[in-house]
Formats: C-alpha cells, structure tokens, sequence
C-alpha cells in the first residue's frame, strides 16, 4: 500500500471514528456457499463493509465523500437496513 494510501485511510478513520456514527466494520475474505444449489456470487466483487447509525442519512454520505475509494474515483454501494 503506497504512503499517501495509508495516511488516506488513516485520516478516513479518525474522521469516522469521530463522527458518531461509525459502527464498525470488516475485510471480507474466504467466502463459500452453502446450500445445494450452486448461485452466482454476489460477495465477489465486494472486499469488506462498513457500518454506520444515524437518523440523519446526509451525516453518513457527508463522512463517506472522505472516504479513500471515493477520493480515488471508486464506488461505494450504500445499502440502508430495515429499521426493526
């Protein structure tokens, strides 16, 4: 990972630690299917997830625009989950 990637990542981090609204997260690795049928995969074209909280969606898309794959000219998918 180049320098300047980390430091990205870095500062990424702290702003999302600090926003009140970072949940956590993870890589994602080894995926396998279960089941009797095979189906396309849909988790291969993802390498991790990240969560956040907040009754405010603008907050959440704000912190993302920070975000290192955005600043590089990537894609994040955001996905809302079902309030229960």
């Amino acid at each position: 990972m180049k320098t300047h990637n980390k430091r990205m990542w870095h500062s990424f981090f702290i702003a999302a630690k600090t926003s009140g609204v970072f949940q956590g997260g993870s890589e994602i690795s080894n995926q396998c299917q279960i089941g009797k049928k095979s189906v396309p995969g849909v988790t291969n074209n993802i390498d991790g997830f990240m969560r956040f909280e907040s009754e405010n969606k603008n907050k959440i898309l704000a912190l993302l625009e920070q975000h290192p794959v955005i600043i590089q000219g990537g894609t994040l998918e955001f996905c809302e989950m079902p309030k229960s």
